[in-house]
């Protein structure tokens, strides 16, 4: 069969669609535009160069074997990583089933069916009569994608597969700084160890000292035994921070996706030195190619402007096709016969009348689908350039604060070389030794934290910067201000 005026049926469709209108909606987010968003005087005095990005590996400058074999023992097994490939995986087939909806569907259909006629449904009007029906057919529909909607549906799976692709290299990014920040903290764990076995050699000393001044009756059995509660205290001290170590592998063998056994055989971390780095001359407009959750924020909204495409297109008429053919025959008759054979073929033109708005609301989810991609695009940006910020700011501040502290450390440590030798010739305070001792003490571990800290907000940077991130070449762009709408 045929349309006798395909022309004017398409014309008084196009009139009769207007009742359904997607004309007054549209979106209203506003990408941000990152030449805006200054950061000069935040980065003044720190080195720039045209290509100042960390590399891929970037945690091999931090000069560490066992640490590169841990990274990527993690990214082997880590189930963070496991999730963002299933993830990945959902994404890829979206795209699959998306791209089908675009094709012509072809189905075979072959059936036997035996029936017992009754009185009333025999034309001899006897019954009992028995029949035989065997089909074979094939029938097929496709619909034309006359103004682009399917496309754009898969192209907005494609944009949200290609995000959930570069989201795994966010997790990877993840992965590799929580795995090295972890392993920062166990060496640090094995250093305040150190320093507490080093104040209970030190505590020890005091009580030898102690009781040979009790025995030569220069100091009395009260200071012996503040002496030797303070030993005991060292002595706990000792005990919690042997057991920080334990508690340091445990949280490092999680991260690598096994079992609390496996940080038992991680040995002890090298002190890891946090390199000198440049930064980009030009941060902002280079930040926004080389972070994965940036480059994933594009790809959304990519997607999200694509669903608005194939939204507005169920507002205008479309074209369907759908055809049969086989054959159909009783038993007896020939299958392949010719009177047995029959096909047909029907165009159908639907357009939209009335549907109570279901249309409209729907556009407007996909409005504010991509008002919301934009929002997190724009809040991601300020988030990524207010870390890069952060951190430079620390580092610079923890650089110093290391240099004041380490001259207290051993401003610290010389009085206490004094208060013992002024203590053990007699002319000295037992009070005066002791507040040392604890200021010597404090000084330890507050260097410790610092040197800790500073590599921790450099591994930080690290992965504020993007660690290494190359994205793909045809990742999309974003123009800064309302996006472009239009009604057919």
């Amino acid at each position: 069969m045929c349309l006798k005026y395909p022309l004017s049926a398409l014309a008084m469709a196009l009139v009769l669609s207007g009742c359904v209108s997607s004309k007054g909606l549209h979106t209203e987010g506003q990408a941000l535009d990152a030449a805006n968003l200054h950061s000069e005087q935040t980065v003044a005095g720190t080195a720039l160069s045209p290509a100042a990005w960390p590399k891929s590996d970037w945690w091999n400058a931090l000069g560490d074997r066992q640490l590169d074999s841990l990274i990527r023992e993690a990214l082997q097994s880590s189930p963070d990583l496991q999730v963002a490939d299933a993830r990945a995986r959902q994404a890829s087939a979206a795209v699959v089933a998306a791209n089908a909806n675009r094709q012509p569907t072809i189905d075979g259909n072959a059936s036997v069916t035996r029936s017992r006629l009754s009185r009333r449904d025999d034309p001899a009007g006897q019954g009992e009569r028995y029949s035989t029906l065997r089909e074979l057919s094939v029938n097929g529909s496709y619909t034309f994608d006359l103004w682009g909607g399917e496309r754009a549906a898969w192209e907005a799976a494609l944009g949200r597969a290609r995000a959930s692709e570069v989201d795994r290299k966010a997790a990877e990014l993840t992965i590799a700084a929580n795995v090295t920040r972890a392993y920062n903290q166990l060496g640090q764990a094995y250093v305040m160890l150190d320093l507490a076995e080093q104040d209970l050699k030190r505590t020890r000393g005091m009580l030898d000292l102690a009781q040979r001044r009790v025995s030569a009756g220069l100091d009395s059995e009260f200071q012996l035994q503040q002496t030797q509660s303070l030993e005991a205290a060292s002595e706990a001290q000792l005990t919690a921070a042997k057991q920080s170590v334990e508690s340091a592998q445990i949280r490092l063998a999680v991260l690598l996706g096994k079992g609390p056994d496996r940080g038992a055989s991680i040995t002890r971390p090298q002190l890891i030195a946090p390199q000198a780095m440049a930064l980009p001359s030009q941060l902002p407009a280079e930040l926004i190619g080389r972070r994965p959750d940036l480059v994933a924020a594009r790809w959304r909204v990519e997607a999200a402007s694509k669903d608005i495409e194939s939204s507005r297109t169920n507002f205008y008429p479309n074209l369907n096709l759908v055809v049969a053919a086989g054959t159909d025959a009783l038993l007896g008759d020939a299958l392949f016969g010719a009177p047995s054979r029959f096909f047909n073929i029907g165009p159908a033109l639907s357009l939209p009348i009335f549907d109570g708005g279901r249309r409209r609301a729907d556009l407007a989810s996909r409005n504010a689908d991509y008002d919301l991609a934009i929002a997190q695009y724009n809040q991601t940006l300020v988030n990524a350039l207010g870390d890069i910020g952060d951190s430079i700011s620390r580092l610079r501040s923890l650089k110093q604060q290391i240099q004041e502290q380490q001259r207290a450390r051993d401003i610290a440590q010389a009085s206490f070389d004094i208060a013992m030798q002024r203590y053990g010739a007699g002319i000295g305070s037992y009070l005066d030794a002791l507040s040392v001792e604890q200021q010597l003490l404090q000084a330890d571990r507050q260097l410790a934290s610092l040197a800790t800290e500073r590599i921790d907000t450099a591994v930080l940077l690290m992965q504020a910067l993007g660690g290494g991130f190359e994205p793909s070449p045809d990742t999309p762009t974003l123009q800064p201000g309302p996006r472009a709408t239009s009604d057919r």
